[in-house]
């Protein structure tokens, strides 16, 4: 047989030769090969990846264009993961994967994280859009230098917002609605019903990923986004001290109640070097997001350093996981990665689970 007679069948075997490095088998027993046509010399091939820009995925669809490479045919590629039903979410048109970003207590840097996150995964190539459900302390226009008020446009008789971007992502946030001196002064129903209309008139778009900041603690307003969006996974962050992890603890009872995933603990402010004398030191302790992980059973994500330079990008509205030249840059770009990749081990995992029970 010749190169140029290859077969559907021929190829989807020798695609058995690509492992996925998370579900331990190849991507064709895991039911990660979607469809395969072969047609004069040229391959098409839908591959059920649904993490774009995930370095794994990137990286078995590398993998999947040397097989072709190797047979003597050309390839194109698409993926497609019916998972979670986030894209067919009527409160969410368009919209791949929703990562919630919380924390169990406030002042652990948790919109930071949910902003360079963000932005990390845009510098990756994503589509992404931010969604500041932070409402008593709507922060992240500021940490995006921005203050542009949405657009509204009647869609089919119904008034949507079209939300303003920074730094290559789409925001909305109640920080944008409100006088910027204005207290937000919002009993819990209050609050609630703001999200809630919030979800359904914010016209996204098409979104690899939407990241939200929740408020910190586990009450009302975090249970109001777990019930109306559907949540891909949590990235639950806290620092290394004991009070912080405790309440990181019980934050991640919550999300198990709910039936949320969580993509993993970060650990953030996590050690200080003296920019002076070289010398680091653990002022808020040490491996407290390790601990916490090993403990509950979920990822570590790493560790951010506690670092002025993140501090002066929030205040000045420049994501420091955008400035190339900052030594704290590497860390959050090292956490956009890992996220995407756990996210994609979420959707290939239950594409794996439902193939195997169709089976």
């Amino acid at each position: 047989m010749t190169t140029t007679d290859i077969s559907d069948a021929d190829l989807r075997d020798r695609l058995r030769a690509v492992d996925d490095p998370a579900l331990d088998t190849d991507i064709v027993t895991a039911g990660l090969v979607n469809e395969i046509t072969v047609n004069d010399g040229t391959a098409a091939i839908e591959l059920a990846l649904g993490a774009p820009h995930a370095p794994d995925e990137s990286a078995i669809a590398e993998r999947v264009r040397e097989v072709a490479d190797e047979a003597g045919i050309d390839v194109e590629l698409s993926a497609n993961v019916p998972l979670f039903d986030s894209a067919e979410s009527s409160v969410l048109p368009g919209v791949k994967n929703v990562i919630a970003v919380a924390s169990g207590k406030g002042g652990v840097g948790k919109s930071t994280v949910a902003v360079n996150l963000a932005a990390g995964l845009a510098d990756r190539g994503a589509n992404v859009g931010l969604f500041d459900a932070d409402v008593y302390g709507p922060n992240v226009p500021q940490m995006l230098g921005t203050d542009t008020d949405p657009d509204v446009r009647t869609v089919d008789g119904e008034d949507r917002i079209e939300p303003p971007t920074a730094h290559g992502l789409k925001l909305m946030s109640v920080g944008l609605m409100i006088e910027e001196d204005d207290p937000v002064v919002w009993r819990g129903p209050v609050a609630q019903d703001t999200l809630t209309d919030l979800f359904g008139d914010v016209s996204w778009g098409t979104l690899d990923y939407l990241v939200v900041d929740l408020p910190p603690g586990t009450g009302d307003v975090q249970l109001t986004v777990l019930q109306h969006l559907p949540v891909t996974g949590t990235v639950v962050v806290t620092t290394p001290q004991s009070v912080a992890v405790g309440d990181t603890r019980r934050g991640i009872e919550m999300f198990g109640e709910y039936q949320t995933n969580v993509l993993g603990v970060v650990e953030n402010m996590s050690g200080f070097v003296c920019p002076t004398c070289g010398d680091a030191h653990e002022i808020f302790g040490e491996d407290g997001g390790r601990s916490l992980a090993g403990e509950v059973d979920v990822p570590y994500l790493g560790s951010l350093p506690l670092d002025p330079a993140v501090r002066a990008g929030a205040d000045d509205g420049e994501p420091i996981v955008r400035q190339d030249d900052a030594k704290s840059a590497e860390a959050f770009q090292d956490l956009a990665a890992r996220v995407a990749n756990k996210v994609g081990v979420l959707r290939r995992h239950q594409r794996q689970t439902t193939t195997v029970g169709d089976n």
